[in-house]
């Protein structure tokens, strides 16, 4: 998790990389694996953020921090909650959990880009896995005791592998927290991969005396803080490590002021109201970052009223300035939806498409203009090609399974859906499901041959998810 705790005195800067020494407990495979199960169980029970704007820009700012990072033995995922905690979280294989709550407290990009390095660096420096080492040492605890426990702290108390919530799981938590040593070096590194991805190093320490400044006479503090206070000392030696890079202007990035006003007209406790109130009191008074940002919030919240001609308004003149902007293509595209412009919806997008044939904001809106234009044969062959790139979000089989089942092919709508209840670790729920996908495919000898196969791998994945318990 990204903790607050005492600062790495500036002097020490030279400790060696925990992560470069051999960790016997937990193989980079037995990571991958436990990783892989939390991801499905957070999925069944937390409120993961399926947008594809906010989750393309979150993953594309995340992958930039990456790429200056040391010790990546695996690949990231970078995944977005819907939550108004300020937190962030690092698990497993290579997974990175946001809290919305992050974005609405952060004030520019380098303060969130500062978490973001923090959690990589517990993952490169495999500090998760230490801990359970070092645990494991001294201790009977069992692994799956404690793995459970880590399941329960970085995402949701409330939900999913109730058998792993055991009272020795519970009882070990604080045991197995990242060390002092481990929060230091996520600090040190992760201002060092700041840098060079080229963000502003006092990110960090302005984040911390925004939290310190705002919680500290409140009797609810947020998550982090209420685990590991922050001590003016932090503060002071995240401003003393920042000050020996050298002085640039690091300007703000205009899609973090984006994607924080789509996050708080559409998943914050703004009312709607509220929101337009807000944005238009910014627009007044000149106290946005970004003029565009401002604009932009406010045409989403007039979407949302369904002032559906202003909110176009709007848009279009955001996108004169800005043709490309995907955050602007995505809204303009829900506007021609709405007015059962399908025409236009798919002109604009199929001509995106030519310049970004990658981009799954494009590909995501362009396979949902399809099925709603009732063209849902050709979303299919689109909505394959993303699964196929990434096979961990839930979005293109949603949409798969509405295309298959607007052209009539129910065999193919239940093997979607098993897929989808797959990915939210209920494998009993998709074996159900390709029973069904089964008994519809009689005359598909190679369908039902891919079914067979498809239910024993489930099987063996049931399986093996219950033996972590």
């Amino acid at each position: 998790m990204f903790t607050v705790t005492a600062p790495l005195a500036v002097a020490n800067n030279d400790l060696p990389d925990l992560g470069t020494a051999a960790v016997n407990t937990f193989s980079l495979e037995k990571e991958t694996e436990y990783g892989d199960a939390y991801m499905r169980v957070i999925r069944s029970s937390a409120p993961m953020v399926n947008d594809p704007v906010l989750n393309q820009y979150l993953t594309e700012l995340g992958n930039k921090l990456v790429a200056h990072a040391t010790g990546v033995k695996t690949p990231f995922y970078f995944f977005l909650l819907r939550n108004d905690e300020i937190n962030a979280f690092a698990f497993f294989g290579g997974h990175v959990g946001v809290h919305t709550g992050l974005f609405l407290n952060a004030d520019n990009e380098s303060q969130l880009a500062s978490v973001l390095g923090h959690e990589i660096t517990h993952v490169t420096q495999r500090h998760l896995a230490r801990s359970i080492e070092a645990q494991q040492k001294s201790s009977t605890a069992t692994i799956a005791g404690m793995l459970g426990a880590i399941l329960l702290t970085i995402a949701a108390p409330q939900a999913g592998m109730a058998a792993l919530a055991t009272t020795q799981a519970l009882a070990t938590q604080a045991q197995i927290n990242y060390t002092r040593l481990h929060e230091k070096e996520a600090d040190r590194i992760g201002m060092q991969i700041l840098v060079d991805a080229g963000f502003d190093p006092n990110g960090a320490a302005d984040f911390f005396a925004k939290l310190a400044t705002r919680y500290r006479f409140t009797s609810k503090p947020p998550q982090m803080l209420l685990t590991h206070p922050l001590p003016e000392s932090r503060i002071t030696e995240a401003r003393n490590r920042a000050a020996q890079y050298p002085h640039r202007y690091i300007p703000d990035n205009l899609d973090f002021q984006l994607a924080k006003a789509r996050i708080q007209v559409r998943f914050s406790s703004f009312s709607d109201e509220a929101a337009i109130m807000l944005f238009d009191r910014q627009l007044q008074r000149r106290t946005y970052e970004f003029r565009e940002a401002a604009l932009y919030g406010k045409a989403l919240a007039l979407f949302r009223t369904k002032d559906f001609v202003n909110a176009e308004k709007i848009i279009d003149d955001l996108l004169a300035n800005d043709k490309n902007n995907l955050f602007y293509i995505d809204t303009k595209t829900d506007l021609l939806i709405e007015k059962e412009d399908f025409e236009g919806a798919l002109a604009l997008l199929e001509r995106h498409r030519r310049l970004k044939p990658t981009s799954a904001v494009i590909n995501t809106n362009l396979a949902h203009a399809y099925i709603e234009s009732g063209k849902a044969s050709k979303a299919i062959p689109l909505l394959e090609e993303m699964i196929f790139l990434d096979r961990q979000n839930q979005l293109p089989l949603y949409l798969l399974s509405d295309a298959y089942k607007k052209t009539g092919d129910k065999a193919m709508e239940h093997f979607v859906k098993a897929e989808t209840m797959a990915l939210g670790a209920d494998y009993g729920g998709a074996i159900d499901q390709l029973n069904f996908a089964y008994r519809l495919s009689e005359k598909n000898p190679l369908q039902l041959a891919r079914i067979e196969a498809r239910i024993r791998q489930f099987k063996q994945s049931k399986r093996a998810i219950e033996a972590l318990q």
